[in-house]
Formats: C-alpha cells, sequence, structure tokens
C-alpha cells in the first residue's frame, strides 16, 4: 500500500515534469552530435566455459586475463517511459537504480570494456547526478554522461572520476550521436567505438589502478541463502515507473518489470533479467534552492541481499567517499554474491519501509 509520503511525492513528477524537459532540451541544443539510424546488431559474446579468468563486475568467465585488468565503462541511462526501450542493458554487468528529481529513477550501467567497446548503441545517455559519480569512482571506471547538475559539475571538476561527457567539446561529437526516432534529450546515445576514441582523445588509462582490489566479493559455490526468506517478488518503492522483480524459476534470475510490462533490452530483445539484486538505504535530502536529490553513498546503512528466490538483510560500510562499499551479513560476515549480473537499488532511508516483498507470486498478484 502507497502511504501518503509517497502519494505527495508522486504530485512531483507532474509538477516538475515541465522543467525537466525544458532544462533537458537546452543541454541537449548546446551539445554538437551527429544522427545515426543504422540498425543496432547485438554483439553478445556466447557464454563461456571455465577459462581461469573472471570479470571484475560479474564473477563469470572472460577469454584472457588482460580483460580482468581493464577499466569498465559506466553510463548513465534514462529510465522514463518516452526513453524506452533502453539499449545495452542486458550486456551491463551490474546496472544501478536511483531516485532522482520528480519522483523518477535514472540508472547507470556498467560494462566490462570489452563488452563496451563492441556495442554500436548505448543508453539513451542522461546527466550526471554526484552519487552517481561516486558509484562509478568505485569501479575505477570511465564514467560517460551527457550533461550534468551543478552540484555534479563541481564534483567532476575535482577529478573524482575519469569522464565523458556530451556537453564536452573535446569528444562530444566522437562519443555520442542522435537518432531521429525520439526528440532531444531522449535521443542521445553512446557507441562503444566512440567512447574508446574519447579515452585515447582524454588520455585515460584503459587498466585499473594498481591497488584497485574489486567491488564485489563473489562465491565460489552457490549461495543459495540457505537461512534467507522466500522472495519470489521484489518491488521497490521508485514511484513514476513502479517498478518489480519476478523470480524465474527455471532460470535462477529475476525478472525486470516496470511501467507495467516486461523492461526489454532493445538489442537484443530480451527481458533484462539478474542474478543478483541489493537494496542500499542512504540518507536523503534536497540541495537548498534546487530540486536536486543529494544521497550520500558513504558512511553506513542497511539493506537487503536477493538471490536464487531468497533475501536477507545485510549492512553496507563504505569508509569515505573514496572508499570502496562492502556488504555483510547479521553475523558481520561479508555476504558472498553470486556470480552474474547484479542490479543495485539504492533506497532512500524515508522510504525504506514502502518497498514490498512477496513470499509466492499469488502473494503479489492478490496485492
Amino acid at each position: 500500500m502507497k502511504n501518503w509520503k509517497r502519494i505527495a511525492s508522486a504530485i512531483l513528477v507532474g509538477a516538475l515534469s515541465f522543467s525537466m524537459v525544458a532544462c533537458g532540451n537546452k543541454a541537449a541544443e548546446e551539445a554538437p552530435a551527429e544522427e545515426q539510424t543504422d540498425d543496432v546488431e547485438a554483439n553478445v559474446p556466447e557464454e563461456l566455459e571455465d577459462t581461469g579468468f573472471y570479470s571484475v563486475l560479474t564473477g563469470l568467465p572472460v577469454e584472457t586475463e588482460e580483460e580482468t585488468h581493464l577499466r569498465p565503462v559506466a553510463i548513465m541511462t534514462e529510465n522514463t517511459k518516452v526513453a524506452l526501450p533502453q539499449y545495452g542493458l542486458n550486456q551491463a554487468g551490474v546496472l544501478y537504480e536511483c531516485p532522482v528529481e520528480g519522483g523518477i529513477t535514472r540508472m547507470m550501467a556498467i560494462y566490462d570494456q570489452k563488452t563496451a567497446f563492441s556495442l554500436k548503441q548505448i543508453g539513451n545517455v542522461r546527466s550526471c547526478r554526484p552519487y552517481y559519480a561516486f558509484i562509478a569512482s568505485e569501479y575505477d571506471a570511465i564514467y560517460v554522461h551527457f550533461g550534468q547538475s551543478i552540484q555534479g559539475l563541481t564534483l567532476l571538476e575535482t577529478g573524482i572520476v575519469d569522464n565523458l561527457s556530451g556537453l564536452d567539446g573535446s569528444v562530444s561529437e566522437t562519443v555520442f550521436f542522435r537518432t531521429s526516432d525520439k526528440s532531444a534529450p531522449h535521443n542521445a546515445y553512446a557507441s562503444g567505438e566512440g567512447i574508446e576514441k574519447g579515452m585515447e582523445k582524454k588520455g585515460y588509462r584503459s587498466v585499473y589502478n594498481s591497488d584497485y582490489n574489486g567491488y564485489f566479493k563473489f562465491a565460489k559455490e552457490e549461495n543459495t541463502l540457505e537461512n534467507g526468506k522466500d522472495c519470489a517478488v521484489i518491488e521497490p518503492y521508485f514511484l513514476d515507473n513502479s517498478p518489480y522483480f519476478i523470480y524465474n524459476e527455471e532460470t535462477g534470475l529475476y525478472e525486470r518489470y516496470e511501467f507495467g510490462k516486461p523492461q526489454v533490452d532493445a538489442i537484443d530483445g530480451e527481458q533484462v533479467a539478474v542474478k543478483n539484486v541489493i537494496f542500499k538505504n542512504c540518507p536523503s535530502s534536497i540541495y537548498d534552492g534546487t530540486q536536486y536529490l543529494n544521497i550520500p553513498v558513504d558512511g553506513s546503512g542497511e539493506g537487503k541481499y536477493f538471490t536464487n528466490g531468497k533475501m536477507i538483510d545485510i549492512t553496507w560500510e563504505k569508509e569515505s567517499e573514496s572508499a570502496v562499499t562492502h556488504y555483510f551479513d547479521k553475523s558481520g560476515n561479508e555476504i558472498e554474491i553470486n556470480p552474474g549480473q547484479t542490479w543495485v537499488c539504492v533506497i532512500e532511508n524515508q522510504y525504506a519501509e514502502d518497498n514490498n516483498f512477496y513470499a509466492t507470486v499469488d502473494e503479489f498478484k492478490k496485492n
């Protein structure tokens, strides 16, 4: 059941939609871009046998040891109805979904570098918010975005993360292009080839920092969450897109829905489905005199981990703005997540009780 806080917040979606579109159109017009209308081809590697080399993002096998040293690419992705379908979600190793202004969510898809470079169309690409930049830095990623909020610009200028922006004239025409099927600002995309060339232009290193030790701790044997609670359906509180995940026992994956339909990747035409879901509960506020959310992602807090149709309560710790987040079970042990794609929802503390979890699909349907 939606409480009064959710209803009040939902009103903001309509109230702010005009100003957000107007600002977005202005930003899009400021950036030069070239149009590309060619059909996009999927270029997704087949599932590999165990090679002995594993992706830092997913824990799954990759072809060569070199791939394990390559920095990932984190791409800001719009998540409003008008932007659907998105390109490249099923090729990402990690997906973040966080609330932004007006009750909508925005996503950041993080790709292994080889995969990112192979894609012809990714996005669409939208603007930076500070908490996304902090998260991208935790992965030592190249951060790709089309503009930024004032607070985001201030943070990016500190050099916290190497970034490629659609409002940077030195790389905008190289990295980004526009399509004719949608109006600005919903039609800006990045290409893998463009990202590779943009990194070269900026002189960004292609490999991880020598002291980088990765983000997740992966299970060597399947983590069944034996002592967890049954959870067939996960329903975050997010207001605009009303998303949920349904566990598929046959595939062992949580299938993603939003706006009342399956969320489908435009590249392969398949529904987005992930092995792991993590809720990270964080404080939030509004920057004075603005409509923009401030969500600190450092410090500590609570959350949940979902896999294999089960869920457990967890805590998280991030010792500083430059540190990596670690997740722990109630006994204080760092959780080992299952290899595969992971979806992380950043949950505002004030709405944490508005999330819903259902042991069975029938229970979900009754509500």
